[in-house]
């Protein structure tokens, strides 16, 4: 396996850094690009979902990527470089700490020299350089989960009420683009909803309205009370340090809880797969149902597929890479193919115009 893809460094920008197993330092240069946002929020659901659907389950909407319908204006300014020298294990820590309490940096995301002996033989063809052609192309242009996604949430809080604005924004997303979800955020930290014994005294109507138009609302202001609720009684107001506490949280699914645990606690025990990540995991060929070479039918299907080869190191930063790749170039409707720079390595190149769900939809009508 040659050593390339030895360090990962992946945030709002991502970058690869090779370092040697012998290296000392650690150099780093940090740029900063600015962006505007979508001009406008997504229209919400035209129907409330039944009481007794768990809606992280449901199919997703239309409206839930970026198509090409929409246009995404951004902006650049110049921006100055700076160098950072620390030594791995000074970095090691330091990242432990920005993770809660402030904007993630790049350095947040050093890794070490990956060891693929302990991942499964059967990695996929060419996958790091698919990986390596992914992350140029993200580097040349912005996505709306760079500056929206749920990551970015409280992050002026001090650590405690910014995992439980993280826990928040996650919950809000299912079924939502980044853009109504952040939009739904401000107008919680605004009204001073943000805070689990603030939404414990408020009532569901009022929460629901606030939240307003994120997918399914009402459901999930249903949601936020019974979170807020356990909470302030087991955790004294904070979150759950655990995978399966997380879990056993009222419409907290695992791509929430990963996601949760990955920014809240630095704790990195699984990949966060979402709609993105599920479709051009499948459309790359790197992921596949147990003992089949069959798509995988899933979000957590292709979570567990994607952890038995996938290099620990890159478990965390994979979530925006290819959230962002999705929003921008492999869009579930039409893709953008032509313009994509790993196209001759992708094994779906100019044979998808629409999702698989979208073309099944058509097929039962």
């Amino acid at each position: 396996m040659p050593p390339s893809l030895v360090a990962q460094a992946l945030s709002a920008r991502i970058s690869l850094l090779p370092l040697s197993s012998h290296a000392k330092t650690l150099r780093m240069s940090v740029t900063r690009r600015s962006s505007r946002s979508l001009s406008s929020e997504a229209e919400s659901p035209s129907s409330e979902c039944d009481p007794n659907l768990d809606f992280q389950h449901l199919e997703p909407e239309k409206g839930c990527d970026v198509s090409d319908g929409e246009k995404r204006f951004y902006g650049r300014k110049k921006r100055a470089k700076r160098i950072i020298e620390v030594d791995g294990e000074t970095a090691k820590e330091e990242s432990a700490d920005k993770k809660v309490s402030g904007p993630i940096d790049i350095e947040d995301f050093a890794y070490h020299k990956i060891n693929l002996s302990a991942t499964s033989t059967n990695l996929p063809a060419n996958w790091e350089a698919v990986f390596d052609g992914i992350r140029k192309m993200r580097l040349a242009e912005d996505a709306p989960v760079d500056t929206m996604g749920c990551e970015k949430a409280g992050l002026s809080l001090p650590p405690k009420e910014r995992r439980f604005a993280v826990l928040v924004s996650s919950l809000l997303s299912s079924q939502t683009k980044d853009a109504v979800t952040n939009g739904a955020i401000k107008r919680l930290s605004d009204k001073g909803l943000l805070d689990a014994d603030a939404i414990v005294k408020s009532d569901e109507a009022t929460i629901a309205g606030v939240i307003y138009p994120v997918g399914f609302y009402s459901r999930k202001a249903h949601y936020l009370k019974k979170v807020a609720e356990i909470c302030l009684e087991k955790y004294q107001g904070d979150i759950p340090n655990s995978l399966n506490e997380l879990l056993a949280l009222p419409g907290v699914g695992p791509k929430m809880a990963h996601l949760v645990m990955n920014v809240g606690w630095n704790n990195v025990q699984g990949i966060c797969v979402d709609t993105h990540v599920h479709r051009i995991c499948n459309r790359l060929g790197w992921v596949s149902r147990p003992g089949t070479r069959q798509k995988t039918s899933t979000p957590e299907e292709t979570r567990v597929s994607l952890e038995t080869w996938l290099p620990k190191d890159l478990w965390d930063p994979i979530n925006p890479l290819l959230v962002g790749f999705g929003q921008t170039v492999c869009t579930p409707l039409r893709p953008q193919c032509c313009s994509c720079g790993i196209n001759q390595l992708c094994p779906s190149a100019f044979k998808e115009s629409a999702s698989p769900n979208s073309k099944a939809k058509r097929s039962q009508k």
